[in-house]
């Protein structure tokens, strides 16, 4: 399997074992993934759920290494989700992209302070990743939740979120970031002259780090959530990139790769901070989702707004 298709198998896994679905809904998602039967499985029998509380670490290096359309939903599962009071509508936007047009929720700050591109889940663009761009907005961001699936129509014709998801783990990565390159200019173009940051969730922070090892100029400040660290994993490119890299205690699977993501961003001299919340799991910013902790998101989404209040101005 390919790297993110191998990591969107192991997700359905451990949802399953964590109890969010049957095994044969299981079985049928990881069916749209193109496995069989049988390699089905052996996924879920080789994933399990649980893992070890981890103690919350920090810690932090400066460069060198040093230690226009219809209007779209804004609603989130809980009124109470960080930042949802002050929350600004978004609106589906269309762009052009290296391969023809892309979409997108957008929401425009008053008076932006920066702008900042948002990168779902693998479930595509849901209303809660669209809700964070009319977040981010809220407080002096304007931000743009990117749909990685416009080629195939949007996330929104598939219906069945399994299938988005499935469709996602066909499409190669070189694509993903190039379409979040144009994220970017379209960004840019709507607001000039400010700089640029992004942030994204699960298979979304994956997409963070890819963007990262992109070598991508124009970002200031990076923040993957409990993101997979992709195999190519050199950022020296991406040298104006503050990172804000945020691990959930209790993700082992993804949490594997913190170390190895640690030291490539000491290689490549950026200004850096490692962030692990204790007895919460992969996801708990995602207040629609089963494993949602109300008290990390706010945590995280305070400093998240302080990492770009920094580094966006």
């Amino acid at each position: 399997m390919a790297e993110f298709t191998q990591y969107i198998a192991e997700e359905i896994a451990l949802d399953h074992a964590d109890g969010m679905f049957g095994r044969r809904e299981a079985i049928r998602r990881l069916g749209l993934l193109g496995l069989s039967a049988a390699a089905a499985s052996s996924v879920l029998a080789a994933c399990s759920s649980g893992g070890e509380s981890a103690s919350a670490t920090s810690s932090s290096a400066a460069p060198g290494g040093s230690s226009g359309s219809a209007v779209t939903t804004t609603s989130s599962g809980s009124p109470e989700a960080p930042g949802a009071a002050t929350a600004l509508p978004t609106r589906t936007i269309t762009f052009p992209g290296q391969r023809g047009e892309l979409r997108g929720a957008y929401a425009a700050a008053a008076n932006p302070k920066g702008v900042v591109l948002v990168i779902h889940e693998n479930k595509g663009l849901t209303p809660h990743i669209a809700s964070i761009a009319g977040r981010l907005a809220g407080v002096g961001y304007s931000a743009l939740a990117v749909d990685l699936l416009s080629e195939e129509g949007g996330t929104s014709t598939f219906g069945d979120t399994a299938r988005a998801t499935a469709a996602l783990g066909t499409i190669p990565n070189e694509r993903f970031v190039s379409d979040e390159k144009s994220a970017i200019a379209e960004l840019q173009r709507r607001v000039p002259g400010k700089k640029v940051g992004v942030i994204g969730f699960c298979f979304g922070g994956g997409q963070v780090w890819s963007l990262l090892a992109s070598g991508e100029p124009q970002l200031s400040a990076a923040i993957p959530l409990y993101g997979p660290l992709p195999q190519d994993h050199d950022f020296a490119g991406s040298k104006n990139a503050a990172v804000l890299a945020v691990y959930a205690g209790l993700d082992n699977r993804v949490n594997a790769g913190r170390a190895e993501a640690e030291t490539a961003l000491t290689q490549a001299g950026l200004t850096h901070e490692i962030l692990t919340v204790p007895n919460v799991d992969h996801a708990f910013f995602n207040d629609t989702g089963g494993r949602y902790n109300e008290a990390a998101a706010t945590e995280i989404w305070g400093r998240a707004l302080d990492w770009f209040g920094k580094y966006l101005g």
